[in-house]
């Protein structure tokens, strides 16, 4: 059962406990993994595909997905499940006018003097998209990871995705990376995919960036790999904060609790509220609503040591702790809720409204739904069009320009003890 808990100081031993469960490292996970990644970057296609055989299917049908199976799961997918085929169709168009906002344009600069200005911007070349498969295949991910990329203009999206049990891909992520552009897909998961990507193989190309969310081996390959390859964000365990007055509905704020707790039992699922009534209904409907729920246990575990209500005299509090916490999902159901938009700073998305449920994020709004975690929205954004690009600057000056600077730069240099620097302003300066 999720806690009440009256903010009296005892929520702050609470929240600290919950500040720190994604903190720590896993040794022994981290020898799997750093015995994973030198074995691929020395042995290849052949490592991969034998970890593939080891830890997913022995005998995957295919390493790189045919252009037929990718065709044929559409063609399925548009005759059995034309309606889910439309629901993917009409998040794309959300995803991709929101993200279009995003994009950036260069600029260059001319001075009266001359001089000349400017910066480029322009996508990626290659970026690796992870995809979990099974039973934890999120088709959802793909399209959030993918329609910014095509967006920012990176040249080729390659998605690495372990096989299933009869050796074949997940159809539903074959459909949805049809439906947003995905250039080439790859029968591979775990740390070894991650490693293909980052150092490139005979047949996966190396990328310039990773992205996709994944199990403890998969995060922490990608840590390793930070600086060989840059990759999206470090990950936590998934977190929501609602903020809820006396007008909330507790059937809505339990419902929207447990949306984030069924994610895993490390999952933070907290409400902060001015109204000790509309806590203990929320207490109660967690309850009745989780009996009938499929993944009821990793709920339970969840809500009992990574959830609590907090009950707080003023709204100003639950302010505070949302900027200290740093939430990836905060909620606000509350009378009018857009008040909150400008007082909210830490935060990896904002849902404001009792019909503005965290789902409508996770799917379909068109927000992405790659969020910060842990406390990292303090200085970390949602995944987006930016993230995909890379920018570059040029200078252009002319000899009289650089002649009426030379004076200043000279100076820089050598009071950074830097001669050469200054060296290469003066031979300039002294040999017109």
């Amino acid at each position: 059962m999720i806690k009440i808990i009256k903010a009296d100081g005892a929520e702050k031993q609470f929240l600290a406990e919950v500040e720190k469960r994604a903190g720590e490292v896993n040794a022994d996970v981290e020898k799997i993994v750093r015995g994973i990644l030198a074995d691929v970057k020395e042995n290849g296609d052949s490592a991969v595909k034998s970890y593939t055989a080891k830890f997913d299917c022995p005998n995957a049908q295919y390493y790189r997905v045919p252009d037929e199976a990718i065709n044929d799961a559409l063609t399925e997918a548009n005759e059995k499940c034309p309606d889910f085929v439309n629901a993917m169709l009409n998040a794309v168009e959300n995803i991709t006018a929101f993200h279009t906002r995003q994009k950036r344009e260069g600029f260059c600069v001319t001075e009266a003097n001359g001089v000349m200005m400017g910066q480029r911007v322009r996508g990626l070349d290659k970026v690796g998209l992870y995809v979990p498969g099974g039973t934890a295949a999120y088709p959802s991910s793909v399209l959030m990871n993918a329609i910014p990329a095509k967006i920012a203009g990176v040249k080729e999206v390659i998605m690495v995705t372990p096989p299933l049990k009869d050796g074949t891909a997940n159809k539903d992520i074959l459909v949805a990376a049809a439906l947003c552009g995905v250039d080439r897909i790859y029968l591979a998961g775990g740390a070894q995919a991650v490693a293909a990507l980052a150092y490139g193989t005979e047949e996966i190309p190396r990328v310039d960036k990773i992205v996709g969310p994944g199990n403890i081996f998969v995060a922490t390959a990608k840590k390793l790999l930070y600086g060989t390859v840059d990759i999206d964000m470090f990950a936590g365990p998934s977190e929501i904060l609602v903020f809820a007055d006396e007008t909330a509905n507790p059937v809505y704020l339990a419902a929207d609790l447990m949306s984030q707790a069924e994610h895993d039992k490390l999952a933070s699922a907290i409400m902060i509220t001015t109204s000790m009534d509309v806590a203990v209904r929320t207490q109660e409907e967690i309850e009745r609503q989780s009996a009938y729920l499929s993944r009821k246990d990793i709920i339970d575990s969840s809500i009992s040591n990574y959830g609590a209500i907090i009950v707080c005299e003023d709204k100003d509090y639950a302010i505070d702790i949302a900027n200290k916490l740093a939430p990836e999902h905060m909620e606000v159901v509350a009378e009018n809720p857009t008040e909150y938009i400008g007082k909210i700073d830490n935060v990896g998305s904002l849902f404001l409204g009792q019909y503005s449920p965290e789902p409508l994020g996770d799917y379909y709004a068109g927000p992405n739904h790659v969020l910060p975690t842990s406390g990292t929205a303090r200085f970390f954004s949602p995944l987006g069009v930016e993230s995909f690009i890379k920018r570059s600057s040029y200078i252009c000056y002319t000899k009289e320009a650089l002649l009426d600077a030379a004076d200043d730069i000279i100076l820089f240099a050598e009071r950074e003890k830097l001669t050469a620097h200054a060296n290469s302003i003066r031979v300039r300066k002294e040999n017109q």
